[in-house]
């Protein structure tokens, strides 16, 4: 039987349209920074290394941080903060100064141009574990819909949250690609929710042999030309 023609596109966004260590590495540096000047006994008694084995102990403790990262963050400075001695009132600006950091993507460069190209022929949305921002950086037009783990209450590989992303563009699960570049995550988790799943290979790597993406590509480039003869025209989306 043909498959249904593709009128939705969902992607995921760490390592898929920007790369994320760099990000993280400059936005915890930052962050260090600013306490050794604004929570100087914070700085003392911890590193960023102590600082996240603290926010990886508190996951496991609380499971629902696995899902909330903005709000893992938050409670480990809170926790680092009391145990120091410093004046809870500078974690909210910690907090601001690792976000400005975090959003501060440089998406690769095949990124924008491909965006703008799919967004005149099919439905975009995003679905991420993770805590960007896509506003503050500058990329929320793009996307008709977007959903964060955080704020919807489950994460991927939940079917859910890709069958929540679906019903928001009014599309059937069979008629939307998804596109991440985590085999279990994006690729089965999209796959079991009724999605066709394309693995974004940025980084060469190479697949367990029991996960089998519909296509697998290594830049937005390759994904516009396997799209090409799958897609339904949509109207373009009104732009916001």
């Amino acid at each position: 039987m043909q498959p249904a023609p593709i009128k939705a596109v969902l992607f995921d966004l760490d390592d898929t349209l920007w790369p994320i260590v760099p990000t993280i590495i400059r936005a915890e540096t930052l962050l260090f920074d600013w306490l050794r000047e604004h929570a100087p006994a914070v700085a003392q008694d911890h590193s960023i290394e102590t600082l996240r084995a603290r926010r990886m102990a508190l996951m496991e403790a609380e499971p629902r941080y696995r899902i909330d990262l903005p709000g893992l963050r938050h409670a480990g400075l809170t926790e680092a903060f009391h145990a120091s001695g410093a004046d809870p009132v500078h974690i909210d600006g910690a907090m601001t100064i690792f976000n400005d950091a975090r959003n501060a993507v440089i998406p690769y460069d095949d990124v924008l141009p491909a965006l703008e190209r799919l967004a005149s022929q099919v439905a975009l949305g995003t679905i991420s574990n993770g805590s960007a921002d896509l506003v503050a950086i500058g990329m929320a037009g793009h996307f008709r819909i977007s959903i964060a783990a955080h704020q919807f209450g489950s994460a991927k590989p939940d079917p859910a949250i890709f069958q929540a992303a679906c019903a928001a563009l009014d599309v059937d699960p069979a008629e939307t690609v998804y596109v991440g570049d985590d085999p279990l995550l994006d690729v089965v988790g999209a796959q079991k929710a009724g999605l066709r799943a394309v693995w974004m290979n940025r980084f060469d790597r190479v697949l367990p042999e029991h996960i089998r993406p519909d296509a697998s590509c290594t830049s937005l480039l390759e994904l516009e030309h396997w799209l090409a003869d799958r897609i339904m025209l949509v109207a373009p989306a009104i732009a916001r």
